[in-house]
């Protein structure tokens, strides 16, 4: 056990209560790592479902419907007799009673607390960019863009405008890390050949779909090589990928992007990341991102109760850089602290440090393409996107949701169609009776000043 730390709640002849914030992948791992632990264990989450985010962007894209790639916390948790699930949003930690405070319940008390918040999406201070750019986070995130994307089809093909027409097809994707290169293939699939046959007076095959990057080069997180596979991709499915291109304003009828102005009606975040406001709640500075710093084994200094642990951490890798925001680095660091709370309740000594093993990284392009780096191995094409798909596949949870992703991508790949292209919700026109107004642009050393740097590595 940690010197001069107990995990028993002296003198209540209680089981140690142990609070997990989020039931991402991290946190949900944590919690099951508990299952024989004696423990009890509190799961809180505003959502009531585990959503599997790697697949986000078929929901947005209309492959996969929302509950193919999510399953109820409830359903997951059912079985393990020591844990209750909370529908609930924590506001605040104090962290000298051992308490989190809840939006809506009462408050509660902790002997650990485990932190698993994930992160959200940063636009570099622009506060009115969300609403114009959404980004792809949630379910209700993707299901807006889908809406958006859809709707700009059925609306071009009511105008006979050719300018309005053209700025109803034509799509904007702001960073080029997996997100943004997995949503443009995606798109641009949807547009060429999905649609292709469902429209008389508009081409779907025209669409414009640009993917916008600050930086030298698209996935910068992996190989040079790969990176390059990608691109050549992209640019072979009619994705326009623009390099070394700050994002500076944005409106309801495009973006400025270094000094060039494009006309669009739908713009999409895929940038930059930031942590959920952990460090606000600790009273602690934040790191790169928002990220807190955290000790080897993922506790917060001063505060061996108290672990921080996915896109919410800064984790250092075996190379001494930050471990990325990946579902398998949230997912080691789950299980990690999920056994070492077992072994404190237990009285047994605690684990080594966290090590992270690289699992490798996968991105998926479009139909037939993807890239893997495996570290020993890098794939591309066919073989990485058959890779890509089982991976995918295995790491879903629940048998259903497996079945489903599989039919409907095999239905896909076979017919080229995608069955989950409803249009739901409010569906304010995307145009206007008249050409829209154009957005005047900064004066050059303003925009110099103002530019967003977006990173090359989207979430």
């Amino acid at each position: 056990m940690t010197p001069g730390f107990s995990g028993s709640p002296a003198g209540r002849g209680e089981l140690p209560r142990v609070i997990v914030a989020g039931a991402g992948f991290g946190g949900l791992a944590a919690a099951r790592e508990l299952a024989r632990a004696p423990v009890q264990v509190t799961v809180i989450d505003r959502h009531n479902y585990h959503l599997f985010q790697p697949l986000l962007y078929q929901v947005a894209t209309a492959a996969l419907s929302p509950a193919d790639i999510a399953e109820p916390i409830r359903v997951v948790l059912r079985r393990q007799q020591n844990a209750t699930v909370l529908l609930d949003e924590i506001l605040g930690i104090d962290t000298g009673a051992r308490r989190v405070e809840l939006r809506f319940g009462a408050a509660r008390e902790y002997d650990y607390l485990v932190l698993a918040t994930g992160s959200q999406y940063t636009y570099f201070g622009h506060n009115d960019w969300p609403r114009l750019a959404p980004g792809l986070k949630s379910i209700d995130d993707a299901t807006l863009i889908r809406r958006r994307m859809l709707l700009a089809f059925e609306e071009a093909e009511t105008i006979s405008d050719p300018v309005i027409r053209q700025r109803l097809l034509t799509f904007v994707l702001v960073g080029a890390g997996p997100t943004g290169v997995e949503m443009a293939g995606a798109l641009a699939e949807l547009a060429h050949s999905t649609l292709s046959r469902d429209f008389r007076h508009i081409n779907p095959g025209t669409a414009h779909i640009l993917l916008v990057e600050a930086g030298p080069r698209v996935l910068s997180g992996f190989p040079e090589r790969l990176a390059a596979f990608a691109r050549h991709s992209l640019a072979r499915m009619g994705v326009e990928v623009v390099l070394d291109t700050p994002i500076e304003a944005i409106d309801q009828n495009g973006v400025v992007a270094r000094g060039r102005r494009i006309e669009a009606a739908n713009v999409i975040w895929c940038a930059g990341v930031e942590a959920s406001p952990v460090a606000q709640w600790l009273g602690l500075p934040a790191g790169k991102g928002g990220r807190v710093r955290v000790a080897p084994d993922l506790s917060v200094p001063g505060h061996p109760e108290l672990f921080v642990i996915g896109d919410a951490a800064l984790v250092a890798g075996p190379r001494g850089e930050p471990l990325p925001g990946l579902a398998p680095v949230a997912k080691q660091q789950g299980r990690y602290v999920g056994a070492l709370i077992a072994r404190r309740a237990l009285g047994e000594p605690a684990p080594q440090p966290f090590r992270y093993r690289d699992e490798g990284a996968l991105a998926t392009i479009g139909r037939h393409s993807a890239i893997a780096d495996l570290g020993w191995i890098r794939l591309t094409g066919f073989a990485a996107w058959v890779l890509w798909g089982v991976v995918h596949i295995f790491f879903l949870i629940g048998f259903r949701n497996r079945m489903a992703v599989f039919l409907n991508w095999i239905w896909a790949w076979l017919t080229y169609g995608r069955g989950a292209r409803l249009i739901t919700g409010e569906t304010t026109p995307l145009a206007v009776a008249t050409h829209p107004p154009r957005l005047a642009m900064p004066a050059k050393d303003e925009r110099r000043r103002g530019a967003v740097d977006v990173p090359a590595a989207g979430p």
